[in-house]
Parts: structure tokens; C-alpha cells; sequence
């Protein structure tokens, strides 16, 4: 069924923002590597990071035509951050990184699947 989150912007913004933030993560600036660092992520896997985001970003895109592709998109979303906040407080890294970037995400995220997609759920 091709239905459009109302509003469309939370999904949009959120995909933006995340397609920006692999786009950084490709040659991450050193607040991106002092959160990887911090919570001992192995260099050799950053790679990951990105294609998730990536492909995060394109199924919120997708999202905007089909709604239940931007509903599951937007919740594994909240999961990758979850686990990010869980790594966070399992490294004891909870600097400024952790409540600027991870938690920052985390509502960010949060806030768009509940203003896009609450109809849905």
C-alpha cells in the first residue's frame, strides 16, 4: 500500500540526517572517532557503521512512499541507537559524545517515528 507519513518531515529530516552522518562517518571527524574510540569499536568495522546508516537512511526515504518500510526503518533506528547507548555505558564512556551524538540520535529518531508514524503503530 503506498501511503505518505503524516508529516512526511520527521521521516525526512531523519533520513537527511543520517545519510549526513555516514557521509561524515567515511572520514569521521575526531568527535566521531573519540565515540568510536570510547567505547572500543575496532577501527577495522567503522565501515559498518556507515553502510548501516546508509542503508538506514535509504529505507526512510523508501519510507516516504511506503509506510510500513518507514515504521520498521525508523524502529531498527531506535534499536541501533539503543545498543549504541548500551555500548556507551558498558565502556563507561559517557562523555560529551555520548549525550550529544548517541542521545541526540536516539531522540531524534525517537521523535520522528512518534510524530510520523503514530497512526501506523
Amino acid at each position: 500500500m503506498i501511503s505518505t507519513p503524516d508529516p512526511w518531515w520527521p521521516t525526512a529530516l531523519l533520513a537527511v540526517v543520517l545519510f549526513s552522518d555516514a557521509i561524515m562517518s567515511v572520514r569521521p571527524p575526531m568527535f566521531i572517532q573519540r565515540c568510536l574510540d570510547g567505547v572500543r569499536f575496532p577501527r577495522d568495522w567503522w565501515w559498518a557503521l556507515v553502510v548501516v546508516k546508509l542503508l538506514a537512511a535509504a529505507g526512510l526515504a523508501a519510507g516516504l512512499r511506503y509506510e510500513g518500510v518507514g515504521v520498521t526503518t525508523n524502529v531498527a533506528v531506535i534499536a541501533y541507537f539503543l545498543c549504541a547507548a548500551y555500548a556507551h555505558y558498558r565502556a563507561r564512556f559517557l562523555k560529551q559524545e555520548f549525550w550529544l551524538n548517541c542521545l541526540g540520535m536516539l531522540a531524534l529518531s525517537t521523535a520522528a517515528l512518534f510524530l510520523s508514524h503514530t497512526s501506523a503503530l
